[in-house]
């Protein structure tokens, strides 16, 4: 399995704009069928540029959904978020392959 991550910094000045705007973007890349589920995250870590920094970690299915997401759908969902919010947001994306999953049960 392979997380598509997105981190994305967002100026404070549309913080609410765009947190109202992401959480109607992420069901529209799951709607690609290339994704099991996703989680918004808050990153808690001051970033000395300012804003507020969030990640997205979108579960594919494969590697090859994966990639046919890339060929098919990503240019145009990234290019909204783009022409929206322009020089306001600093996106940078990451592949992460799952290794292992560990849980513990307390009982």
């Amino acid at each position: 399995m392979i997380i598509y991550n997105v981190t994305v910094n967002i100026d404070e000045s549309i913080h609410d704009e765009w947190l109202t705007w992401i959480k109607e973007h992420i069901p529209q890349v799951l709607g690609t069928g290339k994704f099991e589920k996703a989680t918004l995250s808050r990153v808690l870590v001051e970033e000395e540029m300012g804003g507020v920094t969030y990640s997205v970690q979108y579960r594919s299915y494969s590697r090859e959904a994966l990639d046919a997401y890339y060929r098919e759908d990503a240019d145009k969902l990234r290019t909204e978020g783009l022409k929206k919010f322009a020089d306001k947001m600093l996106a940078f994306r990451t592949e992460l392959q799952i290794v292992d999953e560990y849980t513990v049960n307390f009982k």
